[in-house]
């Protein structure tokens, strides 16, 4: 049985989690791998260069909306693509993360984490009518 008083305040905390690791994620290809740096590790796995831009950019902006609350299960959405690349690009290294190149159920559970995220809505304290149904309403 699902805890109502709860589990606005449980999609809260996950919002949260998923906003902060994706805000990181963008900012360490930015300030750590460098965007050329990230743009030339797409290219030595095979995608094209310019992607790693374009994940910079759904990393920094979906993380940062996330956090706020706005658009919530359709950014979760929006953002899956680029998890399911992560899990592609970490297939061939095994399954643990620590492993040499990183493995791949780390960004596998991420994807699952999204599609949680995107079923349950906002949650508590996310701005607009459409934050969750989940929300405990007052009588």
């Amino acid at each position: 049985m699902t805890e109502a008083r709860t589990t606005a305040y449980a999609a809260l905390v996950m919002r949260l989690s998923l906003g902060v690791m994706f805000v990181a994620h963008a900012l360490l290809k930015l300030a750590v791998f460098t965007l050329p740096g990230t743009a030339q590790f797409f290219q030595s796995i095979g995608l094209p260069g310019p992607l790693a831009y374009a994940v910079f950019a759904a990393e920094l902006v979906g993380g940062l909306l996330l956090i706020a609350g706005v658009g919530t299960r359709w950014v979760a959405i929006a953002l899956l693509p680029v998890l399911l690349g992560a899990t592609w690009a970490h297939a061939g290294n095994g399954w643990v993360f620590s492993a040499p190149n990183g493995g791949w159920e780390y960004p596998a559970f991420w994807t699952l984490t999204l599609v949680v995220q995107a079923l349950l809505g906002a949650g508590a304290f996310a701005p607009g009518p459409a934050r969750s149904a989940l929300v405990p309403q007052r009588a």
